[in-house]
């Protein structure tokens, strides 16, 4: 008898054409869920018959009153090696094992800068008019030569979207609680003295932290008022750093010039969110690491895991 394999969130109808399931095929039966689980009921009931979960970043949660409910589930493969929205304990408490798999930062560093660009040069309203007959020319670009570009945050992802400001000729000032001047040296961008400096000072912000307890709500309304009203704020990384509810004021008033916005507090986005109706918001539906290459390294190790734990030897162990 084989086990059950799910796959969830599968959006796009790419986990098994992407990936070769074949050195498990004999011993697991794959089945795709194209559908989000609006509700836990619904996921507990969904996985209720399968022994292996496979799960795309964090699209899913799998906390303890979750796990408590699936006795069958003995394994779960969540994509990249960090996942904040698994109860790992709990995991431990119920003998599932949780693996990860690789994840390369370049998708969102490109995402970032589509979003940077669409803003800066009316990408989306200018396209719009030329399709449906409307003006020709209602906006007026901003310059990215010679504005600066703020980075809170100069990890993997940070560095390399400083690397792309440098190009474009910006000025890149970088900012975190542990930014030390050598790392900001190491990437040839300038320490901000502050986050409030780095806020006041910048053309463009773009948020590319870890989200945990100093970073949740960093970006509150004292903090988003400090923006120049010309400014544009970009958000690739997590929603909970930038206060959902100073955000959309901050939009409909007109206190910034705009944002780009991957990330949502709750995703799927509601149907009703307020923040599908925001004006100058640029929004995506978290396809920063939405790539053919990043979804062939996601599934193509989630193979190799369900492989290794199969053999009794499990690897990119997670927890």
């Amino acid at each position: 008898m084989r086990l059950r394999c799910a796959v969830l969130d599968d959006f796009q109808n790419t986990a098994t054409g992407v990936a070769d399931w074949s050195p498990v095929q004999d011993r697991v039966q794959v089945v795709r869920f194209t559908e989000h689980f609006a509700t836990e009921d619904e996921l507990a009931a969904a996985l209720a018959d399968f022994d292996i979960a496979v799960t795309l970043r964090e699209r899913v949660r799998f906390p303890a009153s979750l796990l408590d409910r699936l006795p069958r589930l003995k394994l779960l493969v969540a994509s990249g090696m960090r996942n904040s929205v698994i109860d790992y304990a709990a995991a431990g408490r119920n003998g599932v094992t949780v693996c990860g798999t690789g994840s390369s930062p370049t998708p969102t560093v490109e995402l970032t800068w589509a979003l940077l660009l669409g803003l800066a040069r009316g990408i989306v309203t200018e396209n719009d008019a030329l399709r449906s007959g409307g003006p020709w020319q209602s906006t007026v670009g901003a310059d990215l030569h010679g504005a600066r570009l703020g980075l809170l945050g100069l990890g993997r992802i940070g560095s390399r979207v400083a690397q792309v400001g440098l190009a474009f000729g910006m000025e890149v000032t970088a900012w975190s609680e542990h930014l030390t001047q050598e790392r900001a040296d190491e990437a040839g961008v300038r320490l901000a003295g502050s986050l409030e400096e780095l806020l006041r000072d910048s053309d463009f912000v773009s948020v590319h932290l870890v989200l945990g307890e100093r970073t949740r709500g960093l970006l509150g309304a004292p903090e988003l008022a400090l923006l120049k009203p010309t400014a544009y704020l970009i958000n690739t990384s997590r929603a909970a750093i930038v206060d959902q509810d100073a955000l959309l004021a901050a939009l409909h008033e007109g206190r910034i010039a705009g944002a780009g916005v991957d990330v949502f507090d709750v995703e799927p986005l509601p149907a009703d969110h307020p923040l599908r109706t925001a004006p100058r918001l640029l929004a995506t539906p978290h396809l920063g690491y939405v790539s053919r290459g990043n979804y062939r390294t996601y599934y193509g190790e989630a193979v190799e895991d369900i492989e290794a734990y199969l053999a009794g030897s499990p690897v990119r162990l997670l927890g």
